[in-house]
């Protein structure tokens, strides 16, 4: 071990927390994680001279701005004589300040910004486009994120990470980025310098999920002649459509939709309750879909008519009679003649059902997390409400679809998940207003909900009222 050195500097952002990673690259690391020892064992100086067998850490306090690292080195001392031994160094942590930070201590403008929009009714979209932002970090680069009527705006300080970033939105979420703006804040003649703002738009397709739409002729063909009045069953990287009375599927790419723009002719916002009188499945089916001849009711004419009505429905799997259900009612509906003018001959269904009515529910036993945004000022009321319940319709959606779920990342609720002296975790209790939990729903569960873990993260309840944000 002559010539290792037993105690070395380590710089660490005393805002962000990331380690620096010699000689520019700074990085986010856990405790204990293969990533830190790495950079650990980078500053070790000496290291070139033996061979390293084995390398661990010793446990500290975390507050202690020191971490211990067991080596276990190797070296040739005569010849066929190997000798090994152990030896641990401190690491002793210093506070800096990275140039991320500086700048935004500094108070320096943003240079680009990314502006996703999305005409739509409803948040559900974004919603999921949050949860996958979190997921994947992608949102570390960012100065501030601000939420706007129509969309959200993330803030950077230069053009390589809001390209990244804009990059893995038009990936995750079906959408196109459009041709941006440039502003010129200041210049230097004399040296032909100047320094700009850019903005970099990225509009999402205006539909989400559950949503109805005639297809264009064009479309029509390039997806198997299906519809052309579709319904959205999911939404990923690709808009995935269902044509109810042929029991087909197809994925919707975004650059096809781009070419011939379509727009909802239903929303959910648009549902009414209708009572399911009978349902008798026909025998197709493509996946966990199953058509079926339903018989409805409208709710609101229960004891005042006894007006029927059947159509068909891709939701006969979990369909029967007595179940509550939400529709669009397309007989009285008015719609936009453009949507509709290249089908004259097309004959709408009375009724299409969107989704099945859950039961009453109950507290939830996870959370989702938030990024923490800037709201607009002068915020009304009733938009809020609509959020509420676009939220809500979202939470809906990740219990009823394991495929959701299953992209997305879920968080145990501390208050109903108990940790024992010995650090296992006990399922909360089956209480009269608590959701049982589903198996296939406990398994995607995280364990690590604490606030102030991640400085630009809030968590959220399951039930959708947000608690206290956590500081940056």
């Amino acid at each position: 071990s002559e010539g290792i050195t037993t105690s070395v500097m380590l710089q660490r952002c005393r805002a962000c927390g990331r380690y620096l990673d010699a000689p520019k690259m700074w990085k986010s690391c856990e405790l204990e994680s293969r990533e830190l020892l790495s950079i650990c064992l980078k500053r070790i100086k000496g290291m070139n001279k033996v061979k390293l067998i084995d390398a661990s850490f010793i446990w500290t306090e975390p507050h202690s701005k020191r971490l211990k690292v067991k080596i276990t080195v190797q070296k040739e001392v005569y010849t066929g004589v190997l000798l090994q031994q152990n030896v641990v160094v401190e690491i002793v942590l210093k506070n800096f300040q990275c140039p991320n930070c500086h700048e935004v201590a500094a108070k320096q403008e943003w240079l680009v910004v990314v502006q996703c929009r999305q005409r739509a009714e409803n948040k559900r979209t974004f919603y999921l486009l949050e949860q996958l932002i979190l997921k994947h970090k992608a949102h570390k680069r960012t100065l501030n994120v601000k939420e706007v009527p129509d969309g959200i705006d993330f803030y950077f300080a230069n053009l390589k990470h809001a390209t990244k970033f804009s990059a893995f939105v038009t990936s995750v979420i079906p959408s196109r980025r459009k041709a941006g703006g440039d502003r010129v804040m200041s210049q230097d003649l004399k040296n032909n310098v100047a320094k700009m703002k850019q903005a970099i738009p990225i509009e999402i397709i205006p539909l989400c999920k559950d949503d109805i739409f005639c297809l264009h002729p064009k479309q029509h063909n390039n997806l198997g002649c299906i519809g052309p009045l579709v319904v959205v069953v999911s939404v990923g990287p690709n808009l995935r459509v269902m044509d109810w009375q042929r029991m087909e599927i197809h994925d919707f790419r975004s650059e096809v939709y781009f070419r011939q723009p379509r727009y909802a002719l239903q929303t959910i916002k648009n549902a009414i309750e209708y009572i399911v009188i009978d349902c008798h499945p026909t025998g197709l089916a493509v996946g966990q879909f199953l058509q079926a001849e339903v018989t409805l009711a409208k709710a609101s004419d229960l004891g005042s008519n006894d007006i029927q009505v059947t159509c068909l429905s891709h939701l006969g799997a979990i369909l029967q009679a007595g179940d509550t259900v939400l529709g669009y009612d397309l007989s009285n509906a008015v719609f936009n003649d453009n949507e509709l003018q290249d089908w004259p001959k097309l004959v709408l269904p009375e009724v299409f059902i969107v989704k099945k009515v859950p039961p009453t529910r109950k507290k939830r036993t996870w959370k989702l997390r938030a990024l923490i945004k800037e709201e607009e000022e002068g915020v009304y009321q009733s938009r809020l409400k609509s959020s509420r319940d676009d939220y809500e319709m979202f939470l809906n959606d990740i219990e009823s679809d394991p495929t959701v779920r299953s992209n997305l990342n879920l968080y145990k609720d501390p208050t109903m998940w108990r940790v024992t002296e010995d650090g296992s975790v006990i399922p909360p209790a089956r209480e009269e207003d608590r959701e049982e939990v589903d198996p296939g729903l406990e398994e995607h569960l995280l364990d690590d909900l604490v606030l102030g873990e991640d400085y630009d993260e809030e968590p959220l309840e399951g039930d959708g009222a947000s608690s206290d944000e956590e500081g940056k």
